[in-house]
């Protein structure tokens, strides 16, 4: 199998914890093909195929150096039996640009992973809208007024922007609502930029878990992503301790009752994020913590992962 990865440049890559790199070597362990290229190397020409200048690699097993160029040379994307789509966050307008060219791979033939219209239909932070029985207490609003009201409802909130990543940009205010005002500002741009607000869920202190369902099917572990010091962040990114540990019979609900819906919809991976008993976001373009679970628990993720996408290949090809 040939296996084009659109990623992030791989000088980029922290390949003792990546995620796409875990996918890479699990591949070539295999004996598959792989490539690389940025979404910045996809064009496309009237009466001509979606390209990408690829790089075809080979792993090397070292830790500096982690991969020898064999090529480089514009190729088709259809020439590829899977393309993955792993670009890191944020969704911004070119990652959005690159979904509609990988769109138009697709039909050309191309088998792209994820389905380039459902990362478009299910933004990570209100993809949970689709799913209130699994949610805390949630507005999303311009409106500094709604947001007013909702925190002299619930006394303690979580307000954060919806093309965040990595914890950025989110802010708790306590029932004493102190800089309410000057965040709500400083978040929605005085009315100009729609944000999401929460109830506080006080159970992120045991962390917030990831939860991963691949192929529609659940990951028995999760990583905890535990906030250190004043954090209220569980983020990796934000300094969050990532501790691996099985999922619990409510992670299981969510998990088997939102997984095979968007499984079904071409996300062959997608990664939930759990605070207490609530789903707080619903992560589509490139979710991680593949190698602290595996190397956490043994239970091998990008081994499932490669599993999956070769049973659904091989689904494919039965079609046709």
């Amino acid at each position: 199998m040939n296996i084009l990865f659109v990623a992030d440049p791989l000088e980029v890559f922290k390949v003792y914890k990546d995620t796409t790199f875990s996918m890479m070597r699990e591949a070539q362990r295999r004996g598959h093909r792989i490539a690389a290229c940025e979404p910045s190397d996809l064009s496309w020409r009237s009466g001509d195929l979606v390209h990408a200048q690829v790089r075809e690699i080979v792993l090397t097993g070292a830790d500096e150096e982690w991969f020898q160029v064999q090529r480089t040379e514009l190729k088709p994307l259809r020439g590829f039996d899977a393309v993955l789509m792993r670009k890191d966050p944020p969704f911004d307008s070119e990652y959005f640009y690159a979904t509609h060219l990988l769109e138009q791979a697709q039909r050309e033939g191309a088998k792209v992973f994820n389905r380039p219209a459902s990362l478009r239909d299910h933004p990570e932070k209100l993809a949970i809208m689709e799913f209130p029985q699994f949610v805390s207490p949630t507005l999303v609003t311009r409106s500094p007024d709604e947001v007013r009201r909702f925190h002299e409802e619930h006394g303690d909130i979580i307000l954060k922007p919806l093309d965040g990543m990595g914890g950025m940009g989110i802010f708790r205010v306590g029932p004493e609502g102190l800089n309410l005002g000057s965040i709500v500002e400083t978040l929605n741009q005085h009315g100009t930029t729609t944000i999401m607000v929460q109830r506080f869920v006080p159970e992120i202190t045991d962390g917030d878990k990831r939860v991963l369902v691949i192929g529609g099917k659940v990951v028995p572990f999760c990583l905890a992503r535990i906030p250190q010091g004043s954090e209220i962040r569980g983020n990796l990114a934000a300094g969050g301790k990532g501790v691996a540990q099985p999922i619990s019979e409510r992670d299981r609900e969510i998990a088997e009752t939102i997984g095979p819906l968007l499984s079904e919809r071409g996300l062959l991976l997608i990664g939930l994020d759990v605070i207490g008993d609530c789903l707080t976001e619903i992560n589509v373009t490139s979710p991680t913590c593949f190698q602290e679970i595996t190397q956490q628990t043994g239970f091998d993720v990008p081994a499932m992962f490669i599993d999956a996408l070769e049973e659904q290949l091989d689904r494919d090809r039965s079609v046709f």
